[in-house]
């Protein structure tokens, strides 16, 4: 019997990240690469001293009964799936991957907010479809980028980064929420300003890109009130997680114009995503791809191997949040 730490691994990660844990750790890894149920989730917790989970697990209260587990090493900088409260109450370690996905998440919100002004989805469906008839002055007119108003929900790493690409790339006006206030110096170098309410910044912006946490409190942050508040014409882009936006209230803004458009990288119950959301032409929607860059993904797994070997080399893990 090996006398080194038991660790479950629960998706296939990069193979040079897999190799190090391999080194180090008695690891068991998930070969076929197909998401857990809470119930070997449940059975993991109880057997491996450490689990190391991503965003497709789901970590609620139940699986926790009789958990062993001594640390829990999440692959991601959100870890809304991990019940916190639950891990802390039998004293199981939490750990994330904050700063190494800033710049690719910023580029994927970038993306998403090019193509759905410009109408780029249906621009190259037209084309694959062999339906484009040509060039004509009226053809798929989208909105110009260029010295718009972006607002930003969270205003983080990542929502900093959203706000530099914006303001120096399209000389966007760039206004923002933060449930902290932000030191207006700091604000002032990527030409934003803080409001005080997401209601303020929802009214007054032509896009709005949402980088703050999921769950808790932020459930249903944008639901069909305040997407009434935005501007007709206004989009919404979202690369935080699903549950911050009502899916259901979304549809019906977009089905009846109470908004422009919207592009998605996140959902609510991911992978499954609403038929109705799908039907339509104004929403750009992409499969979760924010931090799926090599050098991210690599940066990522390193995070946790960092974190776990703090642990259970007896030090301070560096990115704990339980």
């Amino acid at each position: 019997m090996s006398d080194r730490p038991r660790i479950l691994v629960t998706r296939k990660w990069p193979q040079a990240v897999e190799r190090v844990l391999a080194e180090r750790f008695d690891v068991v890894f998930n070969a076929d690469d197909i998401p857990l149920s809470e119930a070997a989730i449940a059975e993991a917790l109880a057997r491996f001293d450490a689990v190391l989970p991503t965003v497709s697990d789901k970590l609620p209260p139940a699986v926790f009964a009789g958990a062993k587990v001594k640390i829990l090493g999440n692959y991601g900088v959100g870890y809304n799936h991990i019940d916190i409260a639950a891990a802390k109450a039998v004293g199981i370690v939490v750990t994330n991957t904050p700063g190494v996905l800033t710049d690719c998440t910023a580029d994927i919100a970038m993306t998403l907010l090019l193509s759905i002004a410009r109408r780029a989805g249906e621009g190259e469906r037209e084309v694959r479809n062999g339906n484009w008839t040509g060039w004509r002055p009226t053809h798929m007119i989208g909105t110009k980028v260029t010295g718009k108003t972006l607002g930003i929900i969270g205003f983080g790493r990542i929502g900093q980064a959203m706000a530099k690409r914006c303001h120096f790339g399209f000389d966007m006006e760039i206004v923002f929420q933060n449930r902290s206030k932000i030191d207006p110096a700091l604000a002032a170098r990527y030409g934003a300003r803080q409001l005080d309410t997401v209601e303020e910044v929802l009214a007054g912006s032509d896009f709005v890109s949402l980088h703050c946490p999921g769950g808790g409190g932020n459930r249903h942050l944008i639901d069909a009130k305040r997407l009434s508040l935005m501007k007709p014409g206004a989009f919404l882009i979202n690369t935080a997680r699903g549950d911050v936006v009502d899916e259901q209230a979304l549809v019906a803004a977009l089905e009846n114009g109470t908004i422009g458009g919207a592009g998605l990288d996140v959902y609510e119950a991911e992978p499954n995503v609403p038929e109705a959301l799908r039907k339509l032409e104004n929403v750009v929607l992409l499969p979760h791809l924010g931090s799926a860059t090599e050098e991210t993904r690599m940066a990522m797994g390193m995070k946790v191997v960092e974190n776990v070997t703090a642990f259970f080399d007896g030090l301070e893990p560096p990115d704990r949040v339980a």
